[in-house]
């Protein structure tokens, strides 16, 4: 997993030229530290690349997407948004709705 930061958002997601799952989290988030170890499980077994921004530090990314509650799975194609999950959801779910099944 790479940590994202408004200063490295476009060069690692925007700019990036394989699919990218950012996740916007934060410390004091519990559902978040709950889908933490299932998105480590979905990036070994799928090959996908997994960012991690936090918003309480990066509070503009995460209202340019629109963000309103965490945690919010982004995941990107060609810079853009392409599928968005919110909540903590159990792994088989995560895989179908990103579409990685």
């Amino acid at each position: 997993m790479i940590t994202l930061t408004t200063d490295n958002f476009e060069e690692q997601v925007l700019r990036s030229d394989k699919p990218i799952l950012v996740d916007f989290w934060a410390e004091w988030c519990g559902p978040c530290r709950m889908v933490a170890p299932v998105l480590e499980q979905i990036e070994a077994e799928h090959g996908l690349t997994i960012g991690k921004l936090n918003t309480d530090e990066n509070p503009e990314i995460m209202a340019r997407y629109g963000v309103m509650g965490i945690p919010t799975l982004i995941l990107f194609e060609n810079g853009e948004p392409a599928k968005q999950v919110v909540g903590a959801k159990p792994k088989r779910m995560l895989v179908s709705e990103l579409g990685l099944a």
